[in-house]
């Protein structure tokens, strides 16, 4: 599956100008400089959150980074998020997450990942998304907090989502 997503993902890009420059190179497992980087950012990502620190938080978005949070509404710009999130976090209430799985992969000046998380709230849950290297500093462009939910228990919760 994911070398089928980055062969679509390389096929878009040689169409697009913007792109020119990671067409010549593969995507690759993040190197240890690489991981330790993207690492760097995300866990802090995840600290400041805990520590309701907003202005610390927002700091790893990139300008045009998008969250999007794990109801089907939920599809927010930065400011946005800055927005929603301003009220708990100034509450002191900010949610609690923490990676107990990484995997991350790099295509020139674009990293992706998935993450098992553990939070407080929401149960077991996963985020993905997608970094940009802007002046030699990585910049969420893109987070998707989903719940994760058991193949075997998807039918119940079917059944809830079905319900008025």
């Amino acid at each position: 599956m994911r070398s089928r997503l980055t062969a679509l993902a390389l096929t878009l890009c040689t169409h697009t100008p913007a792109c020119a420059t990671i067409t010549s190179r593969s995507a690759h497992i993040a190197t240890p400089t690489e991981r330790a980087a993207v690492d760097a950012v995300l866990d802090d990502w995840h600290a400041a959150a805990a520590a309701s620190e907003l202005d610390r938080y927002m700091r790893h978005m990139a300008e045009t980074g998008v969250f999007l949070g794990t109801d089907a509404t939920e599809r927010w710009s930065k400011s946005e998020l800055r927005t929603y999130a301003a009220r708990p976090f100034a509450a002191g209430h900010g949610w609690r997450m923490r990676a107990r799985r990484r995997a991350v992969s790099v295509l020139g000046d674009v990293a992706y990942f998935d993450e098992d998380l553990e939070t407080v709230s929401l149960g077991p849950a996963r985020g993905t998304g997608v970094l940009a290297l802007e002046a030699g500093r990585w910049r969420i462009l893109q987070y998707n907090l989903t719940i994760t939910v058991p193949n075997e228990r998807f039918g119940a919760v079917h059944a809830l989502l079905a319900a008025p």
